[in-house]
């Protein structure tokens, strides 16, 4: 079997400020004015611990949003022989799943703006899989136009700090009545990964009011925002859907490793590692015994299974 021309999905990649971002300038047409992105990207951090943690906890992180991201598929209808691409791809696991369901006649290029998760994807990748990686800000990054059937990400697309204007660039890679689908988050009260432990440790690190609006995994909770962003951008036949799953967290032989272990997960990953970020020993003690009681509160055996929430959006760009 051929390897599909990744030839076709090349691009400059945006200019590097040589501080660990990106920066690129594009102007489109939104909701009737034109607007001028501007965007440095904060990966710097991706660059370090924030991707060697993802890389670390992926196999952990993949299993815990596996439901999510087949219910976007499914939402998604993908074809075979179709062209995608996958935003905010990670270490390449849904990038993998489309590329099965598009089969050799299609494609899917995954965008990240981590080059530790790019890094395995690339080391990942099945021989004669239908599968390119590439680093790169999909908010900014020039990809060719309209060569796209579906923009898909698993909970890649709430960090942008122009999300109108981000959008409304990768909608241009959509083929005339191309498809976007992806899936994020609701919010964090509805969900125990953050909500679990945030209230545990109330009252020895008391948090910080997040703001709704910036770029954050929550960003995304209002579905009318939703709504208004993608309209903004230009798309249409736009529909939002509720979707629940049952979470496997952590993972163990017997429940308590298994409590051990998402204890461990919410230290690395997630708002609670920020929270605890050069914390002395001793508070960093005392909320670990207040999480771990959380947890242990929970049901499962070989994972604490925690409740999580999520959107299914899905919207279209006109014509076709």
């Amino acid at each position: 079997m051929a390897r599909p021309d990744a030839r076709r999905y090349s691009y400059a990649p945006p200019c590097s400020l040589g501080d660990g971002r990106l920066i690129a300038n594009h102007s489109h047409k939104i909701g009737g004015r034109t607007v001028t992105i501007t965007q440095k990207t904060p990966n710097h951090d991706w660059d370090g611990k924030s991707g060697d943690n993802w890389v670390t906890h992926q196999l952990r992180l993949d299993l815990m949003l596996e439901a999510f991201g087949d219910a976007a598929m499914k939402a998604a209808a993908v074809e075979p022989g179709e062209h995608i691409l996958d935003i905010g791809c990670g270490a390449g696991v849904t990038s993998f799943a489309l590329a099965e369901r598009v089969g050799s006649g299609g494609h899917v290029l995954g965008a990240d703006i981590s080059p530790q998760l790019i890094a395995r994807a690339r080391a990942d990748a099945p021989d004669h899989t239908p599968v390119d990686f590439q680093l790169a800000d999909a908010a900014t990054a020039p990809f060719p136009q309209g060569v796209f059937d579906l923009l898909f990400s698993r909970f890649g697309v709430m960090f942008f700090d122009d999300p109108a204007g981000a959008f409304a660039h990768m909608r241009h890679g959509l083929k005339s009545g191309g498809r976007l689908a992806f899936v994020c988050w609701r919010s964090a009260q509805d969900n125990d990964w953050v909500r679990l432990p945030m209230a545990a440790i109330r009252d020895i690190v008391p948090p910080v009011p997040a703001d709704p609006m910036a770029p954050d995994p929550f960003a995304f909770a209002d579905p009318a925002r939703i709504s208004a962003i993608l309209t903004d951008a230009g798309f249409d036949e736009i529909a939002i859907t509720p979707f629940d799953a049952i979470i496997p967290y952590g993972h163990g032989t017997t429940r308590d490793e298994a409590i051990d272990d998402a204890l461990e997960l919410a230290f690395a990953v997630g708002p609670l590692s920020r929270a605890f970020a050069g914390q002395p020993d001793d508070i960093r003690a005392r909320a670990a015994a207040a999480v771990r009681t959380a947890f242990a509160a929970r049901p499962g055996e070989t994972s604490v299974l925690i409740d999580g929430a999520a959107w299914i959006v899905t919207a279209r760009n006109p014509g076709g």
